[in-house]
């Protein structure tokens, strides 16, 4: 578990570092996106990672790393946004914003600890792709209950929902770290 936590650490601190950074660049312009506008963000990015894992020939210079880190930084404005409600206008200083990076990405990762303490870490043997198309299951059952008003008869909220498409966004980056590492070993 220590290994995972290692790498799950290396990858939030790639993706904090970039949040951060377009926090100076653009402040927290993304304060008034109302939740369906993020999970549309998601969605795109999510898109875009299963296109460039099916097509042969990529016409843009992009690749799922950036766009797994897009998911990730996206849905922890998608957290914010459900525990503050949108703004009308930028309201969040860069140390703001930061903090609640902080502050849910601490909640995920202990719901990844208490998850992989019960399945045993089983996304060590998925594949990518497996992993991209939980995350658009994912954003499918967020709109479903976006559509509902909010509202499940019997399933987990839409915040539960973002923190996984967060952890198998992570895991993601993890294995394809490896897989460079071990490409890069032979």
């Amino acid at each position: 578990m220590s290994k995972t936590a290692k790498q799950y650490n290396k990858v939030v601190t790639t993706c904090k570092s970039l949040f951060d950074k377009k926090m100076k660049d653009y402040g927290s312009a993304w304060r008034i996106l109302r939740l369906p506008s993020l999970t549309d963000q998601i969605f795109i990015k999510a898109q875009r990672i299963r296109q460039l894992q099916e097509l042969e020939v990529n016409r843009v210079d992009e690749d799922e790393v950036s766009e797994f880190i897009g998911i990730i930084n996206y849905a922890i404005m998608a957290l914010v946004q459900l525990e503050l409600g949108v703004a009308k206008e930028p309201d969040l200083s860069v140390e703001e914003a930061s903090k609640y990076f902080d502050k849910h990405i601490k909640i995920t990762k202990e719901l990844m600890e208490n998850k992989n303490h019960d399945y045993g870490e089983a996304w060590r043997e998925m594949r990518i792709s497996s992993l991209t198309d939980l995350i658009l299951q994912k954003i499918l059952r967020v709109k479903q209950i976006e559509d509902n008003k909010g509202k499940t008869l019997v399933s987990e909220g839409i915040d539960a929902n973002y923190q996984d498409m967060i952890n198998y966004a992570i895991f993601a980056l993890i294995l394809n770290e490896e897989k460079v590492a071990n490409t890069n070993e032979i």
